[in-house]
């Protein structure tokens, strides 16, 4: 019992002293004091270990800490629309009709009405030129604001090199792959980096990037490649962090994925279940620092990704297991922002769990957003269902929600 205290009492000595040897003076990152118990305290702590678990309890809820303007938003809210709030997903998923939609029309503001969800996530089948894209997102934004005066997360992956939607429609210098950043190890062009894709995010009206990958690469096999920085977790803590300020300094939301780490896996999760054996002291050395950096960083969202860690013990997808979100995610990496799935189409889990299934242990697990759901209508009732029978509470919703709204606040987006 003595050990299992000790360890994690000390596991963020371990993620200081990781930070800190990597960081760049002129950029340092914040992090509050940490104490190393003596043995004495560690004797205590074990004895006490029943107290601690109840007062605990006691620590500000979600509800506790809410703002007066998110609980007037909250207590307006039917369940359908708290429910929907909780998923984002391509503008196509709302209706019946469109192939990929470009453009706003009344059946959209129709489709949206029925199923107002918290966010769209664009991909170049929504882009056609740069006016249609600008007005795309400015009116679609105009059409929740005015449904129910809680705007939208206006979400796009853009990573950089490979993975872009907008950059490859721009006469601009193009934004590398991270691998060229994680080799040059070098704060300010990784913060530059991370300037320049928020900087013509913003300018089109996206307040959401899913980035940057804080991904450690372990294998030469992961689905990942060039995608991530670096096999150094000290070196990806770095510059995530770097274009974390970047993105930031643009008023653009940041998104660490994929939670616990896809770095040392040898599958594809967009296409089939991949695990990856991981012990959990191999995690606390490698993939955990990595995304810690990101998270004393400020970022606004984790998204945690489909592959099976063995080191959890539940066999399960991280987006659906508790351990992987509850347990390493919220209480060893203090993480407290908004938790995400990673797309929820993906063959990893489409071919496994239905989407009402999917979204229903994703949130009994502690997620607050699920990503991208096959089936978004079955989805989101599927949710409803299960707050009705009572297998989710609403106070479980609620928390997720209050999550949501709260940074929705931060960012203008409540009426």
């Amino acid at each position: 019992m003595r050990e299992n205290v000790l360890k994690k009492l000390l596991l963020p000595v371990l993620f200081l002293s990781l930070l800190l040897s990597g960081c760049k003076e002129e950029e340092p990152i914040e992090l509050s004091p940490v104490s190393v118990p003596s043995v004495e305290e560690s004797e205590a702590a074990e004895v006490t270990e029943a107290e601690t678990t109840e007062a605990a309890t006691e620590a500000p809820t979600e509800v506790e800490k809410m703002s007066p303007k998110v609980e007037r938003t909250l207590r307006k809210m039917s369940l359908h629309e708290k429910v929907c709030q909780m998923f984002i997903a391509v503008p196509e998923k709302t209706t019946y009709y469109y192939d990929s939609l470009t453009y706003v029309d009344d059946w959209f503001k129709n489709c949206y009405t029925e199923y107002p969800i918290g966010g769209f996530i664009y991909f170049e089948a929504n882009i056609s030129y740069d006016q249609q894209l600008r007005d795309l997102l400015s009116k679609s934004q105009e059409m929740a604001l005015d449904n129910n005066g809680i705007g939208l997360f206006q979400t796009v992956d853009e990573e950089g090199g490979a993975i872009t939607r907008v950059q490859k429609m721009l006469w601009t210098t193009p934004v590398e792959n991270m691998s060229h950043y994680g080799k040059l190890n070098d704060y300010s062009t990784t913060y530059e980096a991370g300037r320049t894709i928020g900087g013509y995010l913003a300018d089109y009206g996206f307040n959401v990037n899913f980035a940057p990958v804080a991904d450690v690469n372990l294998s030469e096999t992961n689905e990942l490649g060039n995608r991530i920085f670096s096999s150094d977790p000290i070196v990806v803590s770095d510059m995530c962090t770097a274009m974390i300020k970047g993105l930031k300094s643009q008023k653009i939301a940041t998104t660490l994925k994929h939670f616990p780490g896809l770095g040392a896996g040898t599958g594809d999760t967009h296409y089939n279940t991949v695990e990856i054996d991981r012990t959990l002291e191999q995690l606390e050395l490698a993939e955990f620092p990595a995304f810690y950096g990101g998270i004393a960083a400020g970022t606004d969202f984790v998204m945690v990704g489909h592959q099976i860690t063995t080191a959890s013990g539940d066999n399960l997808p991280g987006d659906l297991s508790p351990v992987v979100v509850n347990e390493w995610l919220r209480e060893k990496l203090d993480y407290e922002g908004i938790v995400i799935t990673d797309s929820q189409a993906m063959g990893a889990i489409a071919n496994t769990y239905t989407s009402d299934e999917a979204a229903i242990m994703s949130i009994k697990a502690g997620v607050d957003v699920i990503l991208m759901p096959y089936d978004l209508r079955a989805a989101v009732d599927g949710v409803e269902a299960a707050v009705k029978s009572g297998e989710i509470t609403e106070e479980r919703i609620d928390e997720s929600v209050i999550r949501i709204l709260e940074k929705k606040k931060d960012m203008g987006l409540l009426d």
